[in-house]
């Protein structure tokens, strides 16, 4: 019969060691001395984790500063269109959930990329001579900041960079920071609408630029880039070689004076990965429902960048399949009179934000041509009792109780956004707030000198 025989040996500060000794029919053979392992806990966060940071959060969270208790709360900092329930959805679109739901044939898995049918109803839906899509160019996903994530991390590897719009939605950065990419940011002109400084943009382009960003209509700028300027960008990628990743999530969000142009309908081979979904322009951010559309004409993504959204998407299983039940008669039931009544309740909006800014000293709006957002620059000398845009927006809070974005969330110091969602009697308070405010604290050219002085 076999017998093992382990021995403990251990004194002082030395760790204790295993001399093990396995005796069998009858020979005692020694493995040999062990050191024991002492478990404790060692938890900590991972490094992606580390590197994830959003600067929104950070600097709204930092603003420790109480509203004025004697005037209620005007909000215009959160890009949710729901928020006041002056925007509601159309009843179509909440019938298709509704029967989607009771059919009980979309509580189970769907494919990652999502149900061949509404890949289906999606490329339908967009294709068009200039850009045509079928189902296998759709891949669907959790909302379009999960578009964006997947399209992130199939273009660029660790340490590799992209280029960023300033002013950009901040997602772009919080999501390449976690994934090890650098970001490069691109200039934006406010007195050109918000275009691109192309000569700019070009002289960032080194070899490890691995995609560009064009967020078109724009967050936070409201802004829409022509034609002319779109085919711009595209000879700039063209002649560096680089892809697109397009966010398109307010696409076709314009105002009637203007025309909104998809990038990849002026392509001619510039490989593109737009990202869409429901949030804005069907006004159910909740929903999460995104999509990508791959265009790639001639073939440069080829099965690579297929294949590995494909497996990139297969890390969480796909978006809710409930929505997905109700996409194909969203796209194509809704009613066209609701995007126009949207439309026009946001362009009154602008119009009324725009003119009421405009007359106010010390402020600059740049008039917004389409998406949910108006920028306004901040004449910082006008305002020589505040150290920067964070610190004007904090006392606006506290004086006012009127909250906009600083534009430092957005890499753009000493401008404000603006939300235009909110119902159009709000809007107008917001902006009395406003100029009492900015007439309180505003100083000519010499008042400006003279507090200068006395600091």
């Amino acid at each position: 019969m076999d017998s093992y025989l382990i021995q403990v040996n251990g004194h002082g500060d030395h760790a204790p060691v295993l001399d093990v000794h396995l005796k069998t029919n009858g020979n005692s053979i020694s493995l040999g001395k062990v050191k024991g392992r002492k478990p404790r806990w060692a938890v900590r966060a991972s490094e992606m984790s580390k590197k994830t940071f959003n600067p929104v959060r950070a600097i709204v969270d930092s603003m420790k500063v109480e509203p004025n208790p004697k005037k209620p709360m005007i909000s215009l900092s959160l890009g949710d269109p729901t928020v006041f329930g002056n925007l509601p959805t159309n009843d179509e679109v909440t019938r298709a959930m509704k029967e989607a739901l009771d059919s009980g044939r979309y509580n189970g898995y769907a494919p990652s990329v999502g149900y061949q049918s509404c890949r289906e109803a999606v490329a339908a839906y967009y294709s068009c001579p200039e850009a045509p899509l079928e189902a296998q160019d759709v891949i669907l996903t959790s909302g379009c900041s999960q578009a964006i994530e997947l399209a992130l991390a199939v273009l660029a590897n660790p340490g590799q960079n992209i280029l960023v719009p300033r002013p950009g939605f901040s997602l772009y950065k919080t999501l390449a920071l976690s994934l090890g990419i650098e970001v490069k940011l691109y200039n934006l002109l406010p007195e050109k609408a918000w275009e691109i400084d192309l000569e700019h943009l070009e002289s960032l382009v080194d070899e490890k630029t691995a995609c560009l960003i064009v967020n078109n209509p724009s967050n936070p700028c409201g802004s829409v880039f022509s034609k002319n300027h779109l085919q711009k960008i595209l000879a700039v990628a063209s002649r560096q070689c680089l892809p697109i990743l397009a966010d398109e999530i307010y696409g076709d969000m314009v105002f009637a004076d203007c025309k909104y142009e998809p990038i990849a309908t002026l392509s001619t081979n510039v490989p593109i990965l737009s990202c869409g979904g429901l949030a804005k322009r069907w006004l159910v951010p909740g929903w999460r429902m995104g999509w990508i559309l791959i265009h790639d004409r001639r073939d440069i993504f080829g099965n690579e960048i297929r294949d590995g959204l494909l497996r990139l998407s297969q890390r969480i299983l796909g978006p809710c399949t409930i929505v997905q039940g109700a996409l194909e008669r969203i796209l194509h039931r809704t009613p066209s009179e609701f995007y126009h009544n949207t439309l026009s309740i946001l362009k009154s909006n602008a119009d009324l934000c725009y003119a009421a800014l405009s007359a106010i000293p010390g402020l600059q709006p740049v008039r917004p041509a389409g998406a949910m957002y108006l920028m306004v620059e901040i004449e910082m000398e006008h305002f020589p009792e505040f150290e920067n845009d964070v610190e004007f927006t904090e006392r606006l809070i506290s004086e006012q109780s009127v909250f906009c974005l600083p534009a430092t969330c957005f890499e753009y110091p000493n401008f404000f956004r603006v939300v235009i969602t909110v119902p159009a009697e709000m809007i107008l308070e917001a902006c009395s707030r406003i100029q009492e405010f900015c007439e309180m604290h505003y100083q000519g050219a010499e008042g400006a000198q003279d507090l200068e002085c006395d600091k």
